[in-house]
């Protein structure tokens, strides 16, 4: 569905940010893109979604093709159209609208694809997988709890009928009861309604637990890609990624920091 090729970007004409970047998103599946802040994840998304050029960056070489049809250079609402929606790291709401009024935003985006269809009918879809949405639809979004703004955001995205949903950094500043309701809903959403998912996490563990596949990123490249479960075996990943020794113990920062050894994909 998804094929990144070789693709590099380049802020400002002159940083180069990735370097080569190839990765492939088949239909309902669910592929995690793992690595330390600044290894290029959220840029290889905005390269994807064409919000790019919001940040004078821009695909300088390779492809990105979406069912065969190369959309590197199409504004992000012809993308939109397409069926491939970002929700994006921070939880961007409109917060002085409601629940319910940033659901129904979510719709507009999919009027050139699809038609408006049915927004009763949609509503109660997202509520049925967010049903504390359901209860807080009349309240302000601004004042939702961190976990509440997650949910909402992916519920608005789902609300443009996705083909592929990208998300960048669900988990992060949730706590990991919160994390792991959102995750299973979002493993949910995959299984009902086949969307493929690109998602963007640091927390290793809980993205090999959902996803099908998994690359791994450093300083703008892909470092080492496989199955999630093979990659959550593989001692390079259980070191640095999952913080576990080989006898299956968790390090503390100190061991880490004295006892790390180098990382096999580099040499």
């Amino acid at each position: 569905m998804l094929k990144l090729t070789n693709v590099e970007v380049v802020y400002s004409d002159v940083v180069l940010v990735l370097r080569g970047v190839s990765l492939e998103v088949p239909p309902g599946k669910i592929v995690a893109l793992l690595g330390a802040n600044g290894a290029g994840k959220t840029t290889t998304l905005r390269a994807i979604s064409g919000l790019l050029r919001t940040q004078e960056g821009k695909v300088t070489r390779g492809s990105i093709e979406f069912d065969g049809q190369r959309i590197q250079h199409l504004p992000p609402e012809e993308i939109v159209r397409l069926g491939i929606v970002q929700v994006m790291e921070g939880r961007r709401l409109f917060r002085h609208l409601t629940v319910e009024e940033n659901l129904v935003i979510g719709a507009v985006g999919r009027s050139g694809r699809n038609g408006v269809g049915n927004l009763a009918a949609d509503l109660e879809q997202v509520y049925t997988y967010f049903p504390r949405l359901r209860d807080l639809r009349r309240r302000t979004s601004g004042f939702l709890s961190g976990g509440e703004q997650q949910m909402l955001v992916i519920g608005r995205a789902l609300m443009a009928h996705p083909r592929l949903m990208m998300l960048d950094e669900p988990s992060l500043g949730l706590a990991p009861l919160i994390v792991d309701e959102i995750f299973s809903i979002v493993r949910q959403i995959r299984q009902e309604s086949g969307v493929s998912i690109l998602l963007v996490e640091q927390n290793a563990r809980i993205a090999l637990d959902v996803a099908d596949y998994a690359y791994i990123m450093e300083n703008g490249r892909v470092v080492l890609d496989g199955p999630s479960e093979q990659m959550a075996q593989n001692e390079d990943v259980k070191e640095f990624y999952l913080g576990l020794t080989q006898l299956g113990e968790r390090k503390s920062y100190r061991d880490v920091k004295h006892y790390r050894r180098r990382k096999r994909w580099l040499g």
